[in-house]
């Protein structure tokens, strides 16, 4: 009767649990992250002409606020991801995040509606341009700044709580046909991939086309309210689909265990390593909640780390208990192994960020510049020219897995077409012909100045169409479409499991870094060229972009390659599978190789 009883419950539990995850809970987690980007494209392709022609802040100071704004948005995420990871969890982190956001948007709301908070207009020379004061630039940095800190609780968590959503259907059909099961749950988690990155850019069109036109036309105040409303709803809508989600408990603090083994790895850094790494510590109880798809299996890379796991008679408190910063499992040493394996190659993804940004700031203004009608009586706003970046893009997700992968199949015989790293190769190199393209046109527009004798009026417009910078934005808009995809379904597939907000974050990071970068870049740029023809200047028609470009376009040369060197020595994550008897098997993850890069994790 007991056993009957035991049998239901473990029914009813299945029950649920198959009813919760998969494609359903898509609309609800997606919408999250569409309304995320659509609020965060609002403002910030068209934030550079607020800065500029609203607070009349100088060119160069108002590119290197829009990429400090746009790096520190893609920092905080390694804040919310230690809260998801460690003990708030992925969803209730989601939350948090869109409430900082929401507050966030109301202020950027209230600084474009209030006149007191930006300057009054002005009509040069005859009215020269004040800038904004001290109090107006606190109200917006401080709305920025919530912005800032909502996107680190939704962007580490929304990619990752979606692709949990597989996890349990993984599980169930390794139970039946291990290698079909595992190959289609794969094949679903690309294209879940595809998904996040599609809804994503499609939210930034959206944008670009509605919310910049507004802005340019109506007002801001409802340029900003706008996404602010958009915002709200997505919070409803999340909450709404609570009942269907797979919610995984948070296993501890990565950043703890990784500390512990550092610790533990240091106070034994005098003892032997066994020859043997099966003597090595591991504890199946001790991992099984950061674990639950299997243990990770012992490497013989950076072995200094494997001291963590040597058991002495010191390891264990006065109470008897385990004394964590002395020993480490096996699974928790490969944990930080595998983190530091993957940092060269995502540090490769830094530079791409960098050589886009000139697109949200520099390019606009060359589109200032240039002939901008459409029609008639109809011009593009110049900010709106990102639009060819996110059309390229989608159309290179949606011909990627319907064109693409059943031609490169056919050549490859991977599942996929291509793994993940030679995805990410071929965006890397598709970036170059960008940046390339960018030098060529802006010389062209720059040479077009020249003889219409327009070097010294650079509000007067070049007889040159806006239409000629489309290349530089398509491209890298294709180059996103391989490169970002892949950044992210490698960290995601390579990370540990526990780990995986924190591996998302991961890629918001390297965007926080490319986007530094590009105002270091800029600086030193404009500090070694002062005095001897500055290459940016207010003045674009005087400046050298053209030159800023090659420069961009030679770093990612020399980044092309780091990554391919990269590639050639790293080594994939073994991965245990427990199943349901007392065997355990065994998954070798460097099958990447054969399937195209979605073996199960």
């Amino acid at each position: 009767m007991a056993t009957t009883t035991v049998d239901r419950e473990r029914s009813g539990t299945d029950r649920t649990k198959r009813k919760q995850g998969g494609f359903r809970t898509m609309p609800f987690i997606l919408v999250n992250e569409v309304c995320d980007r659509f609020a965060t494209a609002g403002f910030g392709a068209n934030l550079i002409t607020y800065l500029t022609q609203e607070l009349h802040l100088p060119l160069v100071e108002a590119s290197n606020t829009l990429t400090n704004f746009g790096g520190t948005s893609s920092l905080t995420p390694i804040l919310g991801a230690l809260a998801a990871d460690s003990f708030a969890g992925r969803f209730w982190t989601i939350i948090a995040g869109s409430v900082f956001y929401q507050f966030g948007m109301l202020g950027l709301v209230v600084s474009a509606l209030v006149p007191s908070l930006r300057p009054g207009p002005c009509s040069p020379p005859a009215a020269p341009c004040r800038r904004a004061n001290g109090l107006q630039l606190a109200v917006l940095y401080l709305s920025l700044l919530c912005t800032s800190l909502g996107s680190g609780g939704i962007r580490p968590c929304v990619v990752a709580f979606g692709a949990d959503q597989f996890d349990t259907q993984q599980k169930e059909e390794q139970h039946g046909d291990e290698a079909g099961g595992a190959e289609a749950v794969a094949g679903r988690k690309r294209q879940y991939f595809n998904l996040y990155f599609f809804t994503m850019g499609f939210a930034v069109l959206l944008a670009l086309t509605v919310v910049v036109y507004i802005q340019e036309n109506v007002g801001w105040g409802w340029g900003f309210g706008i996404p602010a409303i958009a915002m709200f709803v997505s919070i409803l809508v999340f909450v709404v689909g609570y009942p269907l989600y797979v919610r995984l408990k948070p296993g501890g603090s990565p950043f703890t265990r990784v500390a512990q083994v550092v610790a533990a790895a240091y106070k034994k850094r005098a003892a032997p390593l066994p020859e043997d790494p099966g003597m090595l510590y591991q504890d199946k109880e001790l991992d099984a909640l950061i674990s639950t798809n299997g243990r990770l299996l012992h490497t013989n890379q950076l072995t200094f780390l494997d001291r963590a796991a040597i058991m002495t008679p010191a390891d264990t408190a006065g109470s008897g208990k385990l004394d964590l910063w002395r020993l480490s499992t096996v699974h928790r040493v490969e944990e930080l192994k595998s983190l530091v394996r993957m940092l060269p190659i995502w540090s490769a993804g830094i530079l791409l960020v960098t050589a886009g940004s000139h697109n949200n700031s520099f390019a606009i203004m060359q589109a200032r510049t240039m002939n901008r009608h459409v029609t008639q009586h109809f011009q593009i706003p110049p900010a709106t020219m990102s639009i060819f970046t996110t059309l390229a893009m989608l159309v290179t997700l949606v011909l990627y897995d319907r064109a693409f992968v059943p031609i490169a199949r056919r050549f490859t015989g991977l599942p996929s077409g291509i793994n993940y790293f030679q995805r990410m190769a071929s965006g890397l190199a598709i970036s170059i012909l960008g940046v390339a393209s960018a030098a060529l046109v802006e010389a062209k527009r720059r040479g077009s100045a020249a003889d219409h004798g327009l070097l010294d009026t650079p509000t007067t417009l070049v007889p040159m169409s806006v239409f000629w910078l489309v290349p530089q934005y398509a491209i890298h808009g294709v180059a996103e479409g391989f490169s970002s995809v892949a950044h992210m379904e490698f960290l995601y597939d390579q990370a540990p499991e526990s780990m995986r907000s924190t591996a998302a974050a991961l890629f918001w990071l390297s965007a926080s870094l490319g986007s530094y970068m590009g105002t270091v870049l800029v600086t030193a740029v404009q500090s070694a060229t002062r005095g001897s023809g500055e290459w940016l200047q207010d003045n674009i028609n005087r400046g050298r972009l053209d030159a800023y470009y090659w420069l961009v376009t030679c770093l990612m040369l020399l980044n092309l390659g780091y990554y391919l060197i990269c590639f050639r020595f790293y080594t994939m994550k073994p991965l245990e599978l427990a199943e349901d008897s007392d065997h355990e098997k065994e998954l070798e993850l460097s099958s990447v190789h054969k399937n195209g890069g979605g073996g199960a994790v």
